[in-house]
């Protein structure tokens, strides 16, 4: 959880600083009062590009120096942060404990999760959405799968660059070079695919064991072929040539994809309403969120954002009391409202 949040010429925020409760954390305001900007800063602090997927330079304050900074306040008085400077609007910054540190190192502090009106296009979106909400689960169970998928996602880079020089007509690929790259991605990418088939296998299960309640269930599974790394590497060797004319390695797991059913329908969930498909995918956080802290003794951080909005009276009583008790939920809404069912204990914060 997070004791203190701290904000630096983001977004709309000159400065803005924060004390949540452990709990339930409320931000309630008008549209483009910059709730949704906390929640950005908040997912920054986990190994990725955030929950809006911005460009950093497009995080700093208009009317800013041009850089930005979030820092945080963890249990035992741990300190951490991150930002960009003004000379390097480009180039993100991370600190623990005022040390620089590599961004796939927040993963061993902070665990953040995210809802937000965008994700509820998952299902119908490209399989490279699906893959990246995968990777946010997996993470927060094996810290280690960022450094796995950044020196993955490397290496396949600089192959791809290789093959495409050489058949542009530039000088030909070293082979010796290749098949280095190539073993580094088969080892990385071994790693990715059993880190999230693992993943998958225990919340499928979980989730599958579930009574019934308001948030439907959902079956899961991972499509794609099983990474083993020496075949890996054997087939990538293989297809030097097609990968070539691709332009793009046409095997790995940078191409699997998380197939989502909905268990009491027997349905594809891209085929449910739409209604059905947000209801599907807080259950699967829910069930996560869950797993993480049985697992970790750890509860993630969850944003989510306008949730409350967008659900029936029911399904939201039903989310406060599945939410009660597991950690710090940061929640966005427009009417503090919405809200009144959380009780005395919930950390409010009315924006603008």
């Amino acid at each position: 959880m997070l004791h203190r949040l701290t904000l630096t010429d983001f977004r709309n925020h000159a400065a803005l600083t924060l004390s949540p409760g452990a709990g339930f954390v409320v931000l309630t305001g008008e549209n483009g009062a910059g709730k949704t900007n906390v929640l950005e800063a908040v997912s920054l602090l986990a190994p990725g590009r955030g929950l809006r997927r911005a460009a950093l330079s497009a995080m700093a304050r208009q009317e800013g120096a041009g850089g930005f900074g979030v820092a945080a306040t963890l249990p035992d008085e741990v300190e951490i942060a991150t930002g960009a400077l003004a000379s390097a609007p480009e180039r993100r910054m991370v600190r623990v404990q005022g040390a620089a540190t590599a961004a796939t190192a927040l993963a061993e502090w902070l665990t953040v999760l995210w809802l937000t009106p965008a994700t509820d296009r998952l299902f119908v979106e490209p399989a490279g959405e699906r893959r990246r909400f995968l990777d946010r689960l997996v993470l927060a169970l094996a810290p280690g799968h960022a450094v796995h998928a950044t020196r993955y996602e490397a290496a396949m880079r600089e192959r791809n660059r290789l093959l495409a020089d050489a058949h542009g007509g530039g000088r030909p690929a070293d082979p010796a070079w290749l098949s280095s790259l190539e073993a580094r991605m088969a080892e990385h990418g071994a790693a990715l695919d059993a880190a999230r088939a693992e993943t998958v296998d225990l919340l499928a299960a979980r989730l599958a064991d579930a009574p019934p309640g308001p948030f439907a269930r959902a079956g899961l599974r991972l499509e794609g072929d099983a990474i083993e790394a020496d075949a890996f590497a054997h087939a990538l060797c293989l297809g030097r040539r097609r990968d070539a004319a691709a332009g793009r390695a046409l095997v790995g797991p940078h191409r699997a994809d998380l197939a989502v059913t909905h268990l009491e329908k027997d349905q594809a969930a891209a085929l449910a309403s739409t209604g059905e498909q947000k209801a599907l995918l807080i259950g699967i956080v829910l069930a996560h969120a869950e797993l993480v802290a049985e697992r970790t003794g750890r509860a993630p951080v969850l944003l989510l954002d306008e949730v409350a909005a967008h659900l029936d009276p029911l399904r939201r009583e039903g989310l406060f009391a599945r939410l009660a008790g597991r950690g710090q939920v940061w929640m966005t809404g427009t009417e503090r409202g919405l809200f009144s069912a959380l009780g005395p204990d919930a950390t409010h914060a009315a924006l603008g």
